[in-house]
């Protein structure tokens, strides 16, 4: 059964490119699939853009979120280290090892985060990034699990530099760094969102998300439309707190 469901996931991720590149719901849906699978309670994924500065891009918690960037405003924590080496870098409890990343230890605890480990996403000598898995009970993540969350972030970080090859480099560069633009409008999304219908932060992310999908756009763009209160999403703004999703 689990064979079954990680296959699944890498036909899922594939399939992501084939019906078109949305490089933040590909990541995200990335994010989700390895909290899945790895039986992690939390992963987030960092990604550099041109001048090799990381941002996050994608994460399946909203702890994970606010991790991930005290860890970027800090300049401290495992997934720079990872990103900065292009070797795992893993710590099975934060509390045994509070020296390591002061800061950092104190905000994984105050998320209830008890360890780390974090994976390169590379191509040879190429880093582009850090997938990084999150658990709130101390304890070394299963070899096969980390192998499994290698697998993963090598296809993905193989996806994104196939679509490079596709377009002209300066074309490429100005894709990816607009997915993580994106980010930020999205982010102002569901701050709306989150205020207009009275929800928590994820259901706001996740009625956006579902809304792209059903209507065959981007994410970004209709996070855009929301911030500009465009009439196309009216149906969205006035949408009561979603259903539990898979």
């Amino acid at each position: 059964m689990l064979d079954r469901r990680i296959a699944r996931t890498f036909v899922e991720l594939a399939g992501t490119l084939v019906l078109g590149f949305d490089a933040i719901d590909f990541l995200h849906t990335l994010t989700e699939r390895c909290a899945e699978l790895l039986e992690v309670d939390a992963v987030g994924i960092l990604l550099a853009d041109q001048r090799g500065a990381l941002s996050l891009v994608a994460a399946s918690t909203e702890q994970a979120r606010m991790l991930e960037l005290f860890q970027l405003q800090d300049e401290e924590g495992p997934c720079l280290d990872c990103f900065r080496t292009g070797r795992p870098v893993a710590c099975d409890d934060l509390a045994q090892e509070p020296q390591r990343w002061p800061r950092f230890t104190l905000a994984a605890r105050e998320q209830g985060f008890s360890a780390v480990h974090a994976v390169p996403m590379r191509l040879r000598e190429q880093i582009i990034g850090a997938l990084n898995l999150f658990r709130t009970s101390p304890g070394t993540i299963p070899e096969d699990a980390v192998e499994l969350a290698q697998s993963f972030a090598n296809v993905a970080t193989i996806s994104i530099l196939q679509f490079r090859a596709l377009r002209h480099s300066e074309m490429v560069t100005e894709q990816l760094q607009n997915a993580l633009n994106s980010r930020v409008v999205i982010e102002q999304a569901k701050g709306i969102l989150t205020e207009r219908l009275q929800i928590d932060v994820a259901d706001a992310f996740s009625l956006m998300r579902t809304y792209a999908r059903n209507n065959n756009q981007l994410l970004s763009d209709v996070a855009e439309q929301v911030i500009a209160r465009s009439p196309q999403v009216a149906g969205l703004m006035r949408t009561s707190k979603p259903r539990p999703h898979e």
